[in-house]
């Protein structure tokens, strides 16, 4: 069996240009150098589900109130993208938010989240402001099932690259794998979304999808992106594949063909995981279109009992 994306999605497949996805669902968290005003709006028409303007790591400390002038100006036009602050503790935090309170802003991305009174504080200054607690040194990992389950938590995030410095790992996927296990179990734990992964740096597509795949297998739903061009990747190694979509339409109509009554143990969680799998292809406008059934199997296999859809 082939199938490909419906082509009267065009562009949108993975992601319309310039269309923000629900942050509980959101794919790729796309971060943009605050010191660039010039760069917003083609982050904006980006495919990112969520536009990050940062102004705390991407900014020189020279340049963070022209950042925080440029911010403000983007939020006054009425545009609802988050914001990466700086870190509680820093001399920036109590301005960052200051500035932040009352604007349009969607939600803050909070730096170098290492206890849970970082978010309460940050919550209470920004009342009803997702925040998204960025975790990247081994004090805070220790602690990540605390500041999960704190109140104003909204997701996890995994700063990989200051983490790697905080701790003197290295980059592969193994080495990283109990990291990444703690971000997923915490989040689970807590009854958050799945935790965003951190970012790919370099240009090789090759490189980037094979981390997002490594962020997938980890239950990891959402990965931070550096540049507008990777974002599509992201989105796609992170949604529903064509495979799995097809499964889950074949597998409802078959159990709807036998009566709709439960079969044997198996049956529930896999109505559980299509009728997923297929909320998230609407959510994320994917559709399987043409079915070519010359050489396909009599049942397409169902999707690893890890899948986290």
């Amino acid at each position: 069996m082939s199938c490909v994306y419906d082509q009267t999605f065009g562009e949108s497949v993975f992601g319309e240009q310039g269309r923000r996805i629900n942050p509980v669902l959101a794919r790729s968290w796309l971060l943009v150098n605050g010191a660039q005003y010039e760069r917003f709006e083609a982050a904006a028409h980006s495919r990112a589900d969520i536009v990050v303007l940062d102004i705390e790591d991407a900014v020189a400390p020279k340049d963070k109130a022209a950042a925080r002038a440029n911010v403000t100006r983007w939020l006054a036009d009425g545009h609802t993208d988050w914001v990466r602050v700086n870190g509680f503790g820093t001399q920036w935090w109590a301005d960052d938010l200051e500035l932040l309170a009352g604007t349009s802003v969607g939600g803050v991305m909070l730096a170098m989240v290492e206890s849970v009174d970082h978010v309460t504080e940050t919550a209470k200054r920004l009342p009803n402001v997702p925040i998204v607690a960025l975790v990247e040194t081994a004090r805070g990992l220790e602690r990540i099932t605390e500041i999960a389950s704190a109140k104003g938590t909204f997701r996890l995030a995994f700063g990989i690259g200051d983490f790697r410095r905080d701790t003197g790992f290295g980059d592969n996927p193994m080495t990283l794998a109990y990291a990444r296990s703690r971000f997923t179990i915490a989040a689970k734990a807590a009854h958050l979304p799945s935790a965003i992964d951190g970012p790919t740096v370099g240009s090789s597509a090759l490189r980037l999808s094979e981390a997002t795949a490594v962020s997938a297998e980890f239950g990891m739903t959402g990965k931070i992106c550096l540049t507008p061009e990777q974002c599509m990747t992201v989105n796609e190694g992170l949604s529903p594949s064509v495979e799995e979509i097809a499964w889950a339409k074949e597998f409802l109509t078959e159990y709807e063909r036998d009566g709709g009554e439960i079969r044997n143990g198996s049956d529930l969680p896999r109505i559980a995981r299509a009728n997923k799998i297929l909320e998230l292809a609407r959510a994320y406008d994917i559709e399987p279109s043409e079915f070519d059934d010359v050489d396909a199997p009599a049942h397409l296999p169902a999707p690893s009992d890890t899948y986290h859809y």
